[in-house]
């Protein structure tokens, strides 16, 4: 029986995470390619992955290394694979406002200072970390990133999607790669923009003067970024904005670069309590059932959205 590696429990004293499996090729198995054999036997490890543990000599056939994910299995052939050691993640309890979870998905209104996933130079707990504590997440090519589809910058407040199993982490960065998943957001910028609502189209990428922060770039990606004004006044403007691509940092980018600053922008603009952007709705299709789902994080208070303004007219009206 093939063993199946998800990014579990370890304890603090005990991070790695370290798997040896082995397996006897089937007649029925016979001539099908290594990379292929081992992903149908392993579900929950990407067939990427599988190909990289491949290429790094972590996969043995008989007494032979093999470093070819297209290699051929013959039957009776004994398979071995050593899910290598890697920085494990410990689970920790934090509290998560769940606002939907089935066992393949689960849809997060994540609040304004969570970090999405473990990187380097921070301790802090993660909502990656908080899911662990009851669930097991798929592991793709980064195992800091189990079950990550797309992310919300640390401040970035509202609704994220994390799969659950490895068939729909498959799904659902296809979806978000056709660029088939929408996403709204609410945002609260600096100074009344003029326009009721407009599409600001501008290549962005890093800055060669700064490594942390994206800028607009000629050579860089395309983007994309869709708004319109829901209230202004003389000093600030509250906007529904539309991602029609998905680039680091791209809503705070193109609004710097129209001259709005996202209020509480410390990187982009200027400091504050918080960084006004959230993401109010996400919409998908569902890895399992091919249902269409649309989830809303509620808005903070702190936006002050009008009562005369209903969210989902706006929405309707804007066709996206």
């Amino acid at each position: 029986m093939i063993l199946v590696l998800y990014a579990t429990a370890t304890s603090a004293n005990n991070r790695g995470i370290m798997s040896h499996t082995e397996s006897t090729v089937a007649e029925s198995e016979s001539g099908q390619r290594l990379d292929r054999y081992l992903a149908g036997n392993m579900r929950d490890i990407s067939r990427s992955t599988l190909q990289r543990l491949i290429r790094k000599g972590h996969v043995t056939v008989g007494e032979r290394v093999i470093t070819q994910p297209s290699y051929r299995i013959r039957s009776n052939q004994r398979v071995s694979c050593l899910l290598p050691e890697e920085e494990g993640l410990v689970p920790k309890a934090i509290d998560l406002d769940i606002l939907y979870e089935d066992d393949f998905i689960v849809v997060i209104n994540k609040q304004p200072g969570l970090i999405v996933h473990p990187g380097a130079g921070q301790n802090a707990p993660t909502l990656v970390e908080g899911l662990l504590v009851n669930r097991d997440l798929p592991i793709d090519d980064d195992p800091t990133r189990p079950g990550i589809v797309h992310r919300l910058d640390k401040d970035t407040s509202g609704t994220i999607v994390v799969a659950k199993t490895a068939e729909a982490m498959h799904s659902l960065k296809e979806q978000f790669a056709a660029r088939t998943v929408h996403k709204l957001y609410i945002a609260k910028v600096e100074g009344s923009v003029n326009e009721e609502e407009g599409m600001i189209d501008a290549p962005i990428g890093r800055d060669p003067a700064n490594p942390r922060r994206m800028a607009i770039n000629p050579q860089g990606r395309s983007a994309q970024t869709e708004f319109r004004v829901l209230k202004r006044s003389t000093d600030s403007s509250l906007l529904m904005v539309h991602l029609r691509t998905g680039r680091t940092h791209q809503i705070r980018i193109h609004m710097r670069y129209i001259n709005h600053s996202i209020i509480g922008d410390m990187l982009y603009g200027h400091a504050g309590t918080r960084l006004m952007l959230h993401a109010w709705r996400l919409e998908f299709t569902h890895p399992q059932t091919g249902e269409y789902m649309s989830f809303s994080a509620p808005v903070p208070p702190e936006f002050a959205i009008p009562q005369e303004i209903s969210l989902d007219d706006m929405a309707n009206d804007l066709h996206f």
